[in-house]
């Protein structure tokens, strides 16, 4: 690979005899060739340079469409238009997200649909921004008013220093912080990561990860593209409302790489239930990349042994670290080996501290997975809070340094100063080890919550919490517990509270109510605590609640508060119509503004898929076990829901 830019990648493979294809449905496919993406990137690039748009604009890309993506992506890189992907998201949260980047972008233009465009016109007028989206509204292109790309734009080609796009944090209420990624970084983890996992245009990938997270758009497009391979971009929609349809189409493709993070290995194996993958040869498959949030052992063992009859090979598994401030990638495995792991002593995974391997008590052991060995021409180093190394066993921050890591975040001196230092190494926020010259990742520094794929920052979520009628910051906790034996961590929030635990069942319905509302999150646990432990100036030590909580320092509390909640919801013994009444204010919850009907179709009401997940959810809080996700689409009336819901209930033994 000769290419030095994006740009100069797009012009060389627009006589490639390649394509991508963009699967919104299991018979529903549109095949995109590298020429005519080079055309109508170029095409669109005209449309925006008529309206103003110049060399060095910033673009918001708020679309949910794959092939509106890439054509705005491509057609803005093109025009030396730096590219801003945000997620258009299932709450208004993502929407509040847009307006304040908007804002710390200065006067960006705004590529979208119209349907996006009005609802977040609803939103800004709710919170008081409307001049704000006023002023977004006059520099927005709305994507159905292209109408013709045979006219060219004025390209711009860039040299390998010039910023490519704009990767903002997925933090949903915080301030959000924009990695800025230069065309040259791009390349040059393009190049490591060719060289470690022999991408080639012999290749066909499959992904199903939105183009607005790192491992999509630059792992899954822009890396692929460069090595001419044969791309097949699912909707993320598609595949969490059908999850076994992933696996079958990388059948049907003959795919030879695809990926997952931990929250699909763990949605899929929930739909499949004890069911076969019948008819599904997956031996093509030399790669599934495991990346994007802590890597659950066990989930992959059971994954690999419900699909070992497909042909998938266990070497196929690959677990790999990386972030946006790497340009993606950071370390891998060598090809065809097994994953393995290394057991060690949770309660000696501190900073400094040397690691203790295979603990006695099976309580005390953290499964951790092994995510390769450093990139080419990427250096890792785990360090003290000096910064200085610490030697090998010992846990400590991992820093990085490379022509791939970005310089720094955008329009934050602060921030940049804060991770990187004088010598080029990037503080992630991570805590790692090296074990026999691999790297595993125990922990993190930066305070952030992993769930479903996706990381939260606990002050967004108690934002949301202290909602709740008597709570205020300070007296809201909100943690990722990881239990032993799970996959993945859980939401749990810690609440000070020092009466009764019948006044206190309210406050932690409400708690978990807001927190689905408006982050779409399940709370696993709302905890009464009688005191909130802080460090001398004032800062919440979080591990002290999370360590009380899996030594089982509150399971009395939350046992009396689980059959508070079963006396007071009568034991699940309901009458049909109080059924639909309750099934009516979950739907109505999920769907805020909306007034449900018993008989209203949820998908001609404009319930997504997503939503349906959160609905799901919330049903399976109330009903575990009851109802299956697949069912919300053979009942999707209330009325039909609850008659189903009914029968299941007075076929199950009391």
């Amino acid at each position: 690979m000769t290419n030095d830019t994006l740009v100069e990648i797009l012009e060389t493979n627009r006589g490639v005899d390649r394509s991508v294809c963009y699967i919104d449905g299991e018979n529903s496919e549109r095949r995109v060739t590298y020429g005519e993406l080079h055309e109508r990137a170029l095409g669109i690039l005209h449309h925006l340079q008529s309206l103003g748009a110049a060399r060095g604009d910033k673009m918001i890309l708020f679309l949910s469409d794959n092939e509106q993506f890439i054509d705005g992506f491509l057609a803005a890189v093109c025009g030396g238009i730096q590219p801003v992907p945000l997620a258009v998201g299932i709450s208004d949260e993502h929407r509040q997200k847009l307006l304040r980047v908007a804002r710390k972008l200065g006067k960006p233009w705004l590529y979208t649909d119209v349907k996006s465009l009005e609802r977040l016109q609803l939103l800004a007028a709710e919170v008081g921004e409307s001049a704000l989206f006023a002023e977004l509204k006059a520099r927005s292109f709305l994507v159905e008013s292209i109408t013709d790309v045979s006219r060219p734009g004025k390209i711009h080609r860039p040299s390998p220093e010039d910023p490519a796009f704009i990767q903002f944090s997925s933090g949903s209420t915080s301030e959000p912080k924009g990695v800025v990624l230069t065309h040259g970084n791009l390349i040059a983890n393009t190049r490591s990561a060719t060289l470690v996992d022999r991408f080639s245009d012999a290749d066909v990938t499959l992904s199903w990860m939105p183009l607005t997270h790192d491992m999509g758009l630059i792992g899954f497009f822009l890396m692929q593209f460069a090595n001419r391979a044969h791309i097949n971009l699912m909707q993320t929609e598609l595949f969490v409302r059908r999850p076994l349809l992933w696996l079958q189409v990388a059948a049907r493709k003959r795919a030879t790489i695809t990926c997952s993070p931990n929250f699909g290995y763990r949605h899929f194996l929930k739909v499949l239930g004890e069911r076969r993958l019948d008819g599904v040869d997956l031996s093509s498959i030399r790669l599934i990349f495991n990346g994007a949030e802590p890597i659950s052992v066990d989930l992959c063992n059971e994954f690999m042994d419900r699909l070992a009859h497909t042909g998938l090979r266990r070497q196929a598994m690959y677990p790999v670290y990386g972030l946006a401030e790497a340009s993606l990638a950071v370390s891998m495995p060598p090809l065809d080996t097994e994953y393995r792991w290394i057991r060690a002593n949770r309660h000696q995974l501190g900073l400094g501290a040397r690691i203790a391997l295979n603990p006695a008590q099976p309580r005390d052991a953290l499964e951790l997975m092994c995510v390769g060995r450093p990139i080419p021409q990427t250096e890792v180093r785990i360090a003290d809070e000096a910064r200085a190394p610490l030697p090998e066993e010992h846990v400590g921050r991992i820093l990085i340094r490379g022509p791939n890591v970005t310089r720094g975040y955008f329009a934050d001196p602060e921030s940049t100063a804060t991770a990187l230092d004088s010598e080029g190494w990037l503080d992630t926020g991570d805590l790692g080890v090296f074990h026999e010259g691999s790297l595993y990742i125990t922990g993190r520094a930066k305070e952030i919550i992993f769930v479903n794929g996706q990381n939260y920052y606990p002050y967004d979520l108690e934002n949301i919490a202290q909602r709740a009628p008597g709570l205020e910051l300070g007296k809201v906790v909100a943690a990722g517990v990881s239990r032993p034996g799970a996959r993945g961590e859980s939401l749990v929030v810690f609440v000070l509270h020092r009466a009764s635990l019948e006044e206190f069942l309210p406050t932690a319905n409400t708690v978990a109510r807001l927190i689905n509302e408006h982050a779409g999150l399940e709370v696993a646990e709302v905890v009464p605590v009688k005191r909130i432990p802080k460090t001398t100036s004032g800062k919440v030590q979080r591990h002290l609640l999370e360590a009380g909580l899996l030594d089982g320092e509150f399971d009395a509390d939350l046992a009396a508060l689980a059959a508070l909640r079963a006396a007071k919801s009568g034991g699940g013994h309901l009458q049909e119509g109080e059924l639909a009444g309750r099934l009516r204010a979950i739907c109505e919850a999920a769907l805020p503004g909306k007034r449900i009907e018993v008989d209203d179709n949820l998908f001609e009401i404009g319930a997504s898929s997503l939503k349906l997940i959160e609905i799901h959810e919330t049903i399976e809080q109330d009903f575990p076990g009851m109802i299956d996700l697949t069912e919300l689409f053979d009942h999707p009336t209330i009325s039909e829901l609850a008659a189903h819901l009914q029968n299941k209930l007075a076929a199950t033994p009391n």
